[in-house]
């Protein structure tokens, strides 16, 4: 056999192995969720719920136990670094991970796939921003965050607004439920306001859902120009990822007046997130 037939010969190997691995992914993956969700509870953690997530115990009890086995796997499989000389503790881990995976709730789900690293500082971070003003001239912006979502793999948190965002489960505020909402809303390109739908979802109506999107999101920034608080924080009038993340905080914390005052809104987020919390 000559060189360059058995160099072609391992190429196809590589190859067929490749092959072969990205088949076998699925399955291996699947395979070990179901290792993670067969371990108990921790009874650790089921104190730092009970002391630090409140929200969690308004959950019937089969969502409850849902909720338990996703932030089992979730926690097993994301990275959580602690920035400014913050030390990362199971309580961080379990609180940051109930809030975010209350928004996989009966949805089948890839536990926010393109998400490798949750990244936690102990209070408000600071990031520098440049923008374009009214004149065409470009502006360095110094700003204070609660949080980031990245599409590049990455959410940056503070620990002390997702630690409070969680003891106060009525505020409609929630800085974990906001950017693991973008995550969402990232899963198919830019957040945009129109995240893709769980599979197999079958009365999604994009249509539908961008009517009434538009239509509330319109209602918030007519709010926000004439200074009128509503419901819905004026945050989400930026822009419409900014807003599907506000209405996902309210609907999520504040749902039954959600659900008097924009009926429609909550309807698709209902749809959406495969739960209706107004009647928990």
């Amino acid at each position: 056999m000559d060189a360059q037939t058995l160099s072609f010969l391992l190429l196809c190997s590589a190859a067929l192995l490749f092959v072969l691995a990205m088949l076998g992914l699925p399955w291996w993956v699947a395979r070990q969720r179901a290792r993670v969700r067969q371990q108990a509870f921790p009874a650790q953690w089921r104190k730092i719920l009970q002391r630090r997530v409140p929200l969690v115990r308004r959950l019937p009890a089969d969502l409850q136990l849902q909720l338990k086995k996703h932030i089992q796997v979730f926690i097993a499989e994301k990275a959580f670094i602690g920035c400014a000389g913050l030390r990362i503790t199971d309580e961080m881990r379990v609180v940051i991970a109930a809030q975010a995976c209350l928004l996989l709730l009966n949805r089948p789900t890839d536990f926010y796939p393109g998400l490798r690293q949750i990244l936690v500082y102990p209070a408000a971070f600071v990031v520098d921003r440049t923008h374009t003003d009214g004149a065409g001239v470009l502006q360095e912006q110094r700003q204070a965050l609660a949080g980031e979502s990245w599409s590049q793999g990455q959410v940056i948190l503070s620990w002390q607004d997702s630690l409070e965002g969680a003891a106060v489960a009525d505020d409609g505020r929630n800085v974990v439920i906001h950017e693991f909402a973008h995550q969402l809303d990232q899963e198919n390109g830019p957040a945009n306001g129109a995240p893709p739908p769980a599979p197999g979802v079958p009365d999604h109506n994009p249509q539908r859902w961008s009517q009434v999107f538009h239509a509330a999101f319109a209602q918030l920034q007519r709010q926000a120009r004439t200074g009128h608080a509503g419901l819905l924080d004026p945050y989400g009038a930026q822009d419409p990822a900014e807003f599907f993340a506000v209405a996902s905080e309210v609907f999520f914390e504040q749902p039954e007046a959600l659900r008097l005052e924009h009926p429609d809104l909550y309807r698709e987020l209902a749809g959406f997130y495969r739960v209706d919390p107004a009647s928990w």
